[in-house]
């Protein structure tokens, strides 16, 4: 998941930015309505948090692009104003959800989860394609039954991949979705997370290389699996 933080104390946006990633949440962050509508306008978000009150366009209004552009994008409203009457403006403003300052970081990320399970192209809670079954919400994998113990980043990549349901995930775009805007573009931490990955889901292998290309989950059947595949 890959979410944009608007939000203009820096303090705050990085501490909630590295919160975040400790719990697998890929987080950019806007201080102002102007930055906040660039990355909007270039990057793919999963969900919009957003403060009210901020330099340039306001949270409001940025609201009001993301609504009118059709995305579907869901919307947390992250406040101070805590008056019924405040947080009924930001929900017919468009937001879906709203919590309030000062707040647990964790409850954010449950929010936060919550919302990505019920975005208008909702993913089932529990995905299972070629014998793997995973867990977004609790961050469990299975393999035939078996659990299989991921550290965050790998889980995030392979929420991405299980996400594609077979298709081709490019490296460009794993480095986008499962890291952060921050991340080098020239690295080979997608290489390395994924060859790591690969040794924890054990044989035979599931994650195919398309040279030149990226990665997808093999979806053909144990018995038709060519040998490893290379990557």
């Amino acid at each position: 998941m890959r979410v944009l933080i608007v939000e203009d104390e820096p303090y705050m946006a990085e501490a909630i930015r590295d919160g975040l990633r400790l719990e697998a949440i890929a987080a950019d962050i806007a201080g102002d309505g102007d930055t906040a509508l660039e990355l909007l306008s270039v990057n793919a978000y999963d969900i919009a948090v957003l403060d009210r009150d901020i330099p340039g366009p306001s949270g409001d209004e940025i609201a009001e692009r993301i609504v009118a552009s059709g995305s579907g994008m869901p919307i947390l409203m992250l406040t101070a104003a805590d008056r019924l009457d405040d947080k009924a403006s930001g929900f017919g403003l468009g937001a879906d959800d709203y919590l309030t300052k000062p707040f647990e970081l964790q409850e954010l990320a449950l929010r936060l989860r919550a919302l990505d399970r019920r975005r208008a192209h909702s993913r089932p809670p529990v995905r299972e394609i070629a014998g793997l079954r995973l867990d977004p919400f609790r961050r469990e994998v299975y393999r035939g039954g078996r659990y299989v113990a991921l550290t965050r980043k790998q889980f995030a990549v392979l929420e991405v991949l299980v996400a594609a349901e077979g298709g081709v995930v490019s490296a460009e775009e794993l480095l986008e979705r499962a890291w952060d805007e921050n991340a080098d573009p020239f690295t080979n931490a997608v290489r390395i997370t994924v060859s790591a990955l690969r040794k924890r889901l054990g044989e035979p292998g599931i994650i195919a290389t398309v040279p030149g290309v990226g990665y997808r989950i093999d979806t053909a059947p144990v018995s038709e699996q060519a040998g490893g595949d290379g990557g």
